[in-house]
């Protein structure tokens, strides 16, 4: 018990203890309210869409086979700055505007059109050339089977029947279109395919539209329609024949064949309710929802393809893509794609075919010009001579280079392989997933 004297020597409450703290103060930091980050910004703006020129007068055309006139840097400057170029970006940009918040099964409620129907009885003839040209024995070989020449030999012969159904008028004129039909399945020598000859199929349904047969009031069909419907077949061609991914980036591209299913399919999601970029990892929306959403289809083909399982290990693009605040965030990034690394790729380009309807700017080099055969006339391995920086060069598509990627198997050649041998189930885990 503290006695008389312990409590006289405690300090008097009613006398407080002055402290001076002034120079103390004078050495705390001051402190400054945080402010929020800028967003960052993409350097690159939201390419628009151009307005669709009307359907030109055929009468004042000459047509001819389409030709490749992109041979150098120069050349792609001169097509930058052409009508032509804004015309690809109009007609791409409005099928997918053509396609904006509706399900594939909506269309089916459209007024019926009679070039859309034949538009589909002709790529189920394509379909049932497969049928007829079964692939040959290349004892496991996971590279090209040259039965693919044979299939696009019988569509050259055949094309010209589906083209008058079309009311395609001329000879000339169905030389031109039908080229880009040829062209939308793959390349004959390399026995490849990529997103130059998915580019090739809007060609000739741009054709198409030129000629006017595929007024803009047959673009949502065209987008939900016809062309899923040419997908489906390229998978079945690409299973098939095992034709190679064509300039691949491997795991770090968005997919190994196609790029155009993916601003489709985003434009049909922007304003969904309830499915969100970060849907995509959910298979039970892939299951119920990729019929009627492009997007979610490729994802769920993209997934079933791969003997990895998971997206940040086998497309960790379309990963990061999942992290997007909307649809239209994505859409806006598809669109910025497009135009520079499908339109923006001299590889990709220098493959790209002009005639009367989809024309070349003035000024833009000849084949013939300089000593450069036709595309279909390359020798097996396609071997070719083009400028670069006004060098001449040979490049080949099975060998290490810059130009048209190197020579790899595709990831479909490797589970139909495994498939053969009973083992399609088996994915492979990455540890610690």
């Amino acid at each position: 018990m503290p006695t008389a004297i312990d409590n006289a020597s405690l300090p008097s409450r009613s006398k407080p203890v002055n402290i001076d703290k002034s120079h103390n103060l004078d050495r705390l930091p001051r402190l400054v309210p945080r402010k929020k980050a800028p967003p960052q910004q993409n350097p690159l703006p939201v390419p628009p869409t151009p307005p669709l020129p009307p359907p030109v007068d055929s009468q004042k055309l000459h047509f001819h086979k389409p030709t490749r006139r992109i041979l150098s840097p120069h050349d792609y400057e001169l097509f930058e700055a052409s009508p032509t170029y804004s015309l690809i970006l109009s007609f791409v940009f409005s099928l997918s505007q053509a396609a904006a918040d509706k399900k594939i099964s909506s269309t089916y409620q459209d007024e019926a059109s009679d070039a859309i129907e034949k538009l589909l009885l002709v790529l189920s003839a394509v379909e049932e050339i497969v049928t007829r040209c079964p692939p040959v024995d290349q004892g496991g070989s996971r590279f090209g089977n040259p039965s693919f020449r044979d299939f696009l030999d019988i569509i050259a012969v055949e094309s010209s029947s589906w083209h008058s159904l079309l009311n395609v008028q001329s000879d000339l004129a169905i030389v031109e279109v039908s080229t880009y039909l040829h062209n939308s399945f793959g390349n004959r020598a390399r026995i490849d395919y990529g997103s130059g000859h998915e580019l090739n199929f809007m060609m000739w349904l741009l054709c198409l539209n030129r000629l006017s047969i595929l007024p803009q009031s047959t673009f949502p069909r065209l987008s939900l329609q016809v062309f899923p419907r040419y997908i489906r077949l390229m998978r079945r061609i690409q299973s098939t024949y095992y034709l190679e991914p064509a300039g691949s980036h491997g795991v770090w591209g968005l997919d190994d064949y196609h790029f155009l299913p993916f601003l489709f399919g985003a434009s049909q999601l922007l304003n969904h309710p309830y499915i969100r970029p970060l849907s995509i990892h959910n298979e039970l929306v892939l299951e119920e929802e990729g019929d009627e959403y492009i997007y979610l289809d490729m994802v769920r083909e993209t997934m079933a393809s791969k003997s990895v399982k998971g997206l940040k290990w086998t497309q960790p693009m379309l990963d990061d893509i999942s992290g997007a605040k909307n649809w239209e965030k994505v859409e806006q990034g598809m669109r910025r794609m497009f135009v520079k690394e499908v339109l923006g790729k001299l590889p990709v380009m220098q493959h790209f075919l002009f005639g009367s309807l989809v024309p070349a700017a003035e000024g833009m080099s000849r084949e013939e010009e300089l000593g450069v055969n036709p595309e279909e006339k390359e020798p097996q391995g396609g071997e070719m001579v083009v400028a670069q920086d006004g060098v001449k060069h040979v490049h080949r598509s099975d060998a290490w280079g810059d130009c048209c990627g190197i020579k790899i198997p595709s990831t479909v050649a490797a589970t139909q392989e495994a498939k053969k041998k009973g083992e399609e189930d088996s994915f492979r885990r990455i540890p610690f997933d």
